[in-house]
């Protein structure tokens, strides 16, 4: 147990000139769970209330020293909780108290047979997953659609890749999950090249909310010993409703990485890494995670991952019910306005499965790109959405979503469709000249990514590139997926592809030139 630290309480009135602060002594499980507040959250709230003389970190000393520019935005409150590694709040990496109470009853809930809160959100879990379950020259078998955090993954790591290519819609311009045919190919061919396979990474459900069949994969991995680590950033509440799809653990998965903070309710950079299963050793995830992940984590995000899970412990079969009927009005509200589609399984007959929460509408049959809708629905009815796309509009609905956004987006919406809607010739045209397949199908790797991360490189001219090993990790953001990866060949669909969706009003992040007027290369 931690060392039991006395605990000054605020100043009381002098009763008389020799008398002394009087002092408690606060137990661990006293800090844990009074008044049924979560361990975290009340650890932090007794050490925030202490009339202590501080001598300690962070410089605004508990609000004292505060910027005043921020103060006038969101007040003290966030500055007198704002605190370092005391003994009474726990340590991250070597938890004995209320960190460790947390994230017990985290586990408990999710259903894992332990639980990590992390503050460098669900790109920290990802590269301690497969950091923890790969060696350097082991194979990783993942989507190429696989968010950047994996890539890093695996220049870190010195893992191979082996890529598969994702079912592509050339209508929406979306990529879908895997399927448990391509895994199998996938570890068949590299059993026969006599290759270690570390682990399969599958992203489910994906940033538009299409989920790929974990169950059949995890029962395919596990004959073969090899853990599946799932990236379900945009699926924490998945698991929680009759009409959600069943969350990555309930369907085998030996890993799984959320991100808290998106559907569910803790603040922004804090996650949560689960295990199921005895195939990953868990000592391993702890060291990745304590090289990964800060020295000096946010209390304020710990103990928001903590008040995350208490508030979905209070009511978990229903907390979702109203969430799930604002997306069904939506749905009613918008599927039927001319020019507009909505994203379904139709185009996706592999993945019957999409996360209700997640609505997605194209708008190409009114002539507008995705970039294009956004921005007249913010100036319109001054809607702000979730993923932008050439083609289409993502829109998360969340506990905190209301039934007056709902009728904006609705009314914003309708209001495109009156003032563009287009000639059925026009919009044939525009269908038949986009269609084509993903960026990333044609690929060649010439260096695994770790070998391209160290080489030399130079920077050349886009016309100059084509043909050359890709230098550095390009990719429009959102959703962060890279068309580009260093060591891989540039190819005239990828540049073609960047160029579209800059053009669009897409950011480029990655790129030295996010302008692209040049490309950097390796120069081997």
């Amino acid at each position: 147990m931690l060392q039991e630290r006395r605990v000054i309480e605020p100043r009381k009135k002098q009763q008389d000139a020799g008398s002394t602060r009087d002092r408690i002594l606060i137990t661990n499980s006293e800090i844990a769970q009074p008044n049924s507040i979560p361990p975290l959250v009340s650890a932090l709230k007794t050490c925030a209330h202490q009339n202590a003389a501080t001598f300690h970190f962070p410089g605004h000393n508990r609000g004292r020293a505060a910027p005043s520019s921020l103060v006038h935005l969101i007040g003290l409150k966030p500055f007198i909780h704002d605190l370092p590694e005391l003994p009474e709040l726990d340590n991250l990496f070597s938890p004995e108290g209320p960190i460790l109470e947390a994230q017990k009853l985290a586990a408990k809930l999710f259903g894992s047979s332990e639980t990590w809160f992390l503050v460098g959100g669900t790109t920290c879990g990802i590269q301690a997953a497969i950091l923890a379950t790969c060696s350097p020259g082991d194979y990783l078998i993942l989507p190429r659609n696989s968010h950047i955090s994996a890539i890093s993954a695996i220049v870190l790591s010195g893992v191979i890749p082996k890529y598969i290519i994702p079912d592509y819609d050339c209508l929406w311009d979306i990529t879908a999950g895997v399927t448990l045919s391509q895994i199998e190919k996938a570890i068949e061919e590299l059993h026969m090249e006599g290759q270690k396979v570390g682990a399969v990474f599958i992203t489910s459900p994906t940033y538009h909310g299409i989920c790929s069949n974990l169950t059949d994969i995890s029962k395919l991995c596990h004959s073969y010993e090899i853990p599946v680590i799932v990236d379900e950033a945009h699926g924490a509440h998945f698991g929680f409703h009759p009409q959600l799809p069943s969350s990555a653990l309930q369907q085998g998965a030996d890993l799984a990485v959320q991100s808290t903070h998106k559907v569910l309710c803790s603040l922004t950079q804090s996650s949560m890494l689960h295990m199921s299963g005895n195939i990953v050793d868990r000592e391993r995830i702890c060291r990745c995670l304590q090289t990964l992940q800060s020295t000096s984590p946010s209390y304020l995000l710990l103990a928001s991952l903590d008040a995350a899970r208490a508030q979905l412990s209070e009511k978990p079969g229903s907390i979702f019910n109203n969430a799930l009927d604002l997306a069904i009005e939506t749905k009613n509200l918008i599927g039927n306005i001319p020019g507009i589609s909505m994203l379904g399984t139709l185009g996706f007959s592999n993945f019957p499965v999409i996360d209700p929460l997640r609505l997605t509408f194209g708008f190409w049959r009114l002539g507008l790109s995705g970039f294009e809708a956004d921005e007249t629905l913010y100036s319109d009815q001054g809607v702000i959405s979730e993923l932008v796309g050439t083609r289409s509009i993502t829109f998360a609905i969340n506990l905190g979503t209301c039934r007056d956004h709902i009728q904006r987006l609705a009314c914003g919406i309708k209001n495109l469709s009156e003032a563009s809607f287009l000639s059925f010739e026009k919009i044939k045209g525009q269908i038949e000249d986009h269609c084509g397949s993903a960026p990333f199908t044609d690929i060649t790797m010439c260096l695994n990514p770790r070998e391209a991360f160290f080489a030399r490189k130079r920077k050349v001219a886009i016309g100059e590139s084509l043909g050359k090993i890709c230098g550095e990790l390009i990719c429009p953001y959102p959703p962060g997926i890279p068309v580009m990866i260093p060591g891989e060949t540039i190819t005239k669909k990828a540049l073609e592809y960047l160029v579209l969706v800059k053009n669009k009003g897409a950011t480029i992040s990655g790129a030295s030139d996010p302008l692209l007027n040049s490309i950097v290369i390796c120069d081997v």
